[in-house]
């Protein structure tokens, strides 16, 4: 696969009977993605629609620092939506939401991994691995499983398994551009992810003091059952400052889950690239075409933090860049997002979200109990 984020993934040939009913839910976008503005133009034809995605960022940022609990790039997505329920961007607009939408997600991934350190992964401690491997891979299986039962696409049922198995909204802007999800697609997932979020907060702690739950317990609960690093600091947080700590380290690590699962999916990508083509010769595997750059770049910054070339008073700085970043970005998608389609999709992926926060749920409360 190209390391060109944006990408795109052809329809699978044949058609299986099964493959036409989960198209079948897939969102009709009536616009194509936004063109590229044509050489000569260069960034002036980008500085209209960029400038629309920066500054409702910058008000879905405002919101989010009210509202710590929604968050910036779940503001930004909701804002762009509206924005363009009311107004469809014209062609002006097109060339820089589709630069922000596409271009500015790959980097804010990269900046993320300046949050990370691979020496987490030890301080957690080894009674965290199993559960919060084993909670991703029972997510992962049930979004498949599940998803393709209720019928839905393939890249959205990816989007809503991989975000809620991994860390919300970050881990959908790094996967839509492995597998060339659509934008409507992205929207859905976000708000999916974002809706039992809130859930998680409300309920979580009610569950931890039902159940009796030591502060470290709660922590590894929240840091591998909730999705977003705003509502598992939310969550963790009125539960006491132990769980808090623990849960920040235990989803932090979490995150990391990133890279083997795009690098899982641009190899199947490019497998089933290969397939639609129907070449009579084997193509040589370059694992390198495998690799998206921009987990390249995730990789290598996560590196340089956890052999401190990155001082330790940037890390804050770093870490709002990236959640902005993501906030424009995903203000872009908004903008770009066709809502009378997205109501057509029906009530099946929210359903598959639900479902699968309650198995994520459940499996790391069955897998702590296992784990004594």
């Amino acid at each position: 696969m190209s390391e060109d984020p944006d990408c795109q993934v052809p329809l699978e040939a044949p058609v299986r009977p099964e493959a036409a009913s989960a198209r079948a839910s897939r969102p009709a976008v009536r616009h194509a993605e936004p063109p590229r503005p044509p050489m000569g133009r260069g960034a002036a034809a980008l500085l209209p629609g960029l400038a629309l995605a920066l500054a409702l960022a910058v008000a879905g940022t405002a919101v989010g620092k009210e509202f710590p609990l929604i968050g910036g790039p779940v503001t930004g997505i909701v804002l762009g939506v509206l924005l363009a329920a009311v107004v469809r961007p014209g062609a002006r607009l097109l060339p820089g939401i589709g630069f922000a939408s596409k271009r500015v997600l790959p980097v804010s991934v990269v900046v993320l991994g300046s949050q990370l350190s691979l020496g987490q992964l030890v301080q957690v401690g080894a009674d965290s691995i199993p559960v919060m491997i084993g909670s991703l891979a029972v997510c992962l299986i049930a979004a498949y499983g599940i998803g393709r039962w209720l019928g839905i696409a393939r890249d959205l049922r990816t989007l809503i398994g991989v975000g809620t198995g991994v860390c919300g909204a970050s881990a959908i802007a790094a996967t839509a551009p492995v597998i060339g999800a659509a934008g409507v697609e992205v929207a859905y997932a976000v708000s999916t992810i974002f809706l039992f979020n809130i859930a998680a907060v409300l309920t979580f702690p009610l569950v931890g003091h039902l159940l009796g739950m030591s502060g470290h317990s709660f922590g590894l609960f929240a840091g591998t059952a909730v999705n977003d690093t705003s509502s598992v600091v939310a969550a963790a947080t009125a539960y006491g400052p132990t769980a808090a700590n623990y849960a920040v380290v235990v989803k932090l690590t979490r995150s990391l889950m990133i890279i083997p699962i795009c690098l899982g999916l641009a190899w199947l990508v490019g497998r089933r690239d290969r397939a639609a083509s129907k070449a009579t010769a084997r193509p040589r595997l370059r694992v390198v075409r495998l690799v998206p750059g921009f987990l390249i770049g995730f990789l290598l910054m996560t590196t340089a933090n956890s052999v401190d070339l990155i001082p330790s008073a940037a890390h804050h700085g770093l870490g709002e860049l990236s959640v902005f970043l993501i906030t424009v970005a995903l203000s872009a998608t908004g903008l770009s997002t066709d809502l009378t389609a997205l109501r057509r999709t029906g009530p099946r992926p929210l359903i598959l979200g639900g479902g699968l926060w309650v198995v994520v749920s459940a499996t790391s409360l069955v897998l702590q109990f296992l784990a004594g």
